[in-house]
This record gives C-alpha cells, structure tokens and sequence, in this order.
C-alpha cells in the first residue's frame, strides 16, 4: 500500500537509495548469470570432445617427390571416413606454409582420408587410420606424367 505522504521523486529520500540498491543488485545478478553462461560456455565443448573419444594432433609435411623441396600453399583436405570405406559428410581444408608443414589438432580417432592438391603436381590420396596421441604424415607430391591420346595418334611429348 502506497503512503500518501511518500516522496517518489528522484533523488530524495529513502526510496532513492533503494532504488539504486536494487539496480545494483540486479546488475550484480546480471553479472553473475552473463559469467556463469560464459564458463560453461567455455566447458561445454571440453566434455563434447571427451564423449567422442579420444583426438590426435596430425603434423603434415608435403614435399616435392623429385626433390624432396617443400610444397608450400598446397591445399591438405581431411574427410572423415565410415568404416566400409565410404566417405562421410563434412572436410577440413588446411594449407600448407613455406616449409610445406600444415597442422590440426582434435582429429577424432579412426579412418581418414587424405588429400593433397598442389598446382603442377598429381593430386594425393590415401587413408589413414588415426590412432595415437601425435602422428606425422609426409606426403610425396609428383609432377604429373606424360599423357598419350587413345585416338591413334600417339605421338611423344617434345
């Protein structure tokens, strides 16, 4: 019940402080909810992964197969694979850097396909099984082969 001789008035009085009192509590309430939902935030994808089993930590190297010079800027393309072989939804496209290295953590274990394309060389494939902690893969890119056409008029590149 409202008293008739209350001021409400900003500023003055009882009321003003509580007023504040209340603002700052909500706000302090406000803070709590905001850092709450942010830890968890920050702890949800930790148990996400620990529920998937365990990841590793893949280093490539892509090196020419002539030379062994690294292969820099060559595109590393990673597609989980279904135990029958079959290749599941979803890639992870890294890049190789000037040494020809490129790196990803929290690749769940088991079947992976690896592709490498590089202008000027054949593209790479393979499958890899994922399964330790750390694994390194060193890709061997060649240049492509001399083509000869089917038409009867094979003739040898000059």
């Amino acid at each position: 019940m409202l008293r008739p001789d209350a001021d409400f008035s900003p500023g003055t009085g009882s009321n003003s402080r509580q007023s504040l009192e209340m603002r700052f509590d909500m706000r302090k309430n406000i803070s709590i909810a905001i850092m709450a939902v942010l830890v968890l935030g920050l702890f949800v994808p930790v148990w996400a992964q620990d529920d998937n089993g365990p990841t590793s930590s893949l280093q490539f190297v892509v090196v020419r197969d002539s030379d062994g010079k690294p292969v820099r800027n060559a595109q590393v393309v990673l597609h989980p694979v279904k135990r029958k072989g079959k290749q599941e939804n979803g890639e992870l496209e890294l890049k190789t850097d000037m040494d020809g290295k490129a790196s990803v953590d929290g690749i769940p274990y088991g079947p992976l396909r690896v592709q490498v394309l590089a202008p000027h060389f054949q593209t790479y494939g393979e499958d890899y099984e994922v399964n330790q902690a750390q694994m390194g893969i060193t890709v061997k890119l060649k240049h492509p082969s001399d083509q000869y056409s089917t038409d009867g008029n094979d003739k040898k590149p000059q």
